[in-house]
């Protein structure tokens, strides 16, 4: 159920054909299901392939990024050239990240909800069992998606959104900050135990630098499993969740160790996160490559964006892969009111040329078509190509988007490393707590 993209390339430069190997190959198994739900619409892709051709009518169009100020503006930049191009208006929908997908299930269930919907690759399996969601395979031909991109938007085959972004999450870093401990830009450490003492070297930098403004709060606590990962834990063999294996236990161990230390902060989330980034705070922390507008729109500091460097993940020991984790996003289409038009303009968001390549200048999220990925404004991007190079490459999907209650057992093992990092418990006694509520979602 793994991704696994090209090794990663030595150096700095990467040729158009390269950028899209990485970005294009291999993150196809995103969406392989368990549990899958029987069907989607029956009607969905004849209705979303009528609709370039009938008269467009007005619709909904829901999205997090409306509520993040960095990415706000591309959204609303695509949704006005849809409108005065078609001469239909668009209402738009928003709810936090860490709030949209528990939202937009309860409105898609009451009925409350039609339309275009930004989704998380990782939610389209329990989207889909839902049985609300069109299929938008006739909507999918001969617009250059890559096969990848394509079939990371699909649940048990089926074309249940489009793809819009394909990228991954790894660490950024403030070189400025890591040069004064004498960590250059090409040499992040390697190893966890050399990444601990880089760690303890910024924390004597003083001024309440965070070394690593890490997740710390349950909302955001999943992270904890790609470092699960690295220390050796599978999460899931087959439909046996591993976690309150050794590695796993190491891992939190670990995790708990630089909490303790001062090494990490508490209640820390993402955008708390991209927050201390940006103010100078936090020297490293961990994002995909739209946190690049958000920290460098807040920050004081007009020179950050020349300071980002993105780094690969240290291992437990020389010579392993580093990880990351797979992330994207894409368009779904909710049947109802609108749905038609909604199916069109996700086509347009996702594969128009000149509207990708100006949603990347905003967002820096890599594309999802062959024409925009060979483009020369992806391909001259130094911090986008340096991402894919050192992260996106050898990312992984997470094991647990198989199963349809993915998202309830990510809180499970959140709530647990939580209460860790607060002393309520150990970390065995905490992991295997968490496995066992695991598997008992799995079934």
């Amino acid at each position: 159920m793994s991704l696994t993209l090209p090794p990663a390339l030595t150096g700095t430069a990467m040729s158009r054909r390269r950028m899209l190997q990485l970005l294009g190959i291999g993150a196809g198994t995103a969406a392989v299901a368990a549990c899958a739900p029987s069907a989607g619409s029956p009607t969905g892709a004849a209705t979303a392939a009528s609709a370039a051709a009938g008269a467009k009518t007005d619709f909904a169009f829901s999205s997090w990024s409306f509520t993040e100020e960095a990415a706000a503006p591309a959204l609303e930049a695509i949704v006005a050239a849809y409108q005065d191009k078609e001469g239909v208006a668009i209402s738009d929908v928003s709810f936090p990240y860490n709030e949209y997908i528990n939202q937009l299930t309860l409105q898609v269930k009451g009925g409350q909800f039609a339309g275009a919907a930004h989704v998380d690759v990782a939610w389209l399996g329990s989207l889909a069992a839902m049985g609300k969601l069109q299929d938008l395979s006739a909507l999918a031909e001969g617009r250059g998606y890559t096969e990848a991109a394509l079939t990371a938007a699909q649940y048990d085959g089926t074309q249940y959104a489009l793809p819009w972004t394909i990228g991954a999450i790894g660490l950024v870093t403030n070189s400025e900050l890591l040069q004064k401990v004498g960590v250059e830009n090409d040499a992040f450490p390697a190893t966890i135990d050399e990444f601990e003492t880089t760690l303890k070297d910024l924390k004597k930098l003083g001024g309440g630098l965070i070394p690593y403004a890490a997740s710390t709060k349950a909302a955001q606590l999943k992270d904890i499993l790609i470092w699960m990962q690295t220390f050796g834990s599978p999460l899931v063999e087959g439909d046996t969740v591993t976690i309150g294996d050794d590695a796993s236990v190491e891992a939190v161990t670990w995790y708990k160790s630089l909490y303790d230390q001062g090494l990490i902060a508490p209640d820390v989330d993402r955008f708390d996160a991209r927050s201390l980034f940006a103010q100078g705070r936090a020297a490293i922390y961990d994002d995909a490559p739209v946190g690049r507008g958000a920290v460098t729109e807040e920050s004081p500091d007009k020179d950050l964006a020349s300071k980002l460097n993105p780094v690969p993940r240290p291992v437990l020991k020389a010579g392993d892969t580093p990880r990351a984790l797979v992330w994207g996003g894409a368009i779904a289409v909710v049947d109802g009111e609108g749905a038609a038009t909604a199916a069109d303009f996700a086509q347009f968001a996702t594969s128009d040329l000149d509207t990708v390549l100006a949603d990347y200048e905003v967002r820096g999220l890599p594309p999802v078509t062959t024409e925009a990925l060979e483009s020369d404004v992806v391909a001259s991007d130094t911090f986008g190509s340096l991402f894919s190079e050192r992260i996106t490459a050898t990312s992984t999907t997470n094991p647990f988007w198989a199963f349809t209650a993915y998202s309830q057992i990510e809180t499970e093992i959140a709530e647990q490393v939580q209460a860790v990092l607060v002393g309520k418990t150990d970390p065995k006694t905490a992991m295997q707590a968490a496995g066992e509520a695991a598997q008992g979602l799995i079934g």
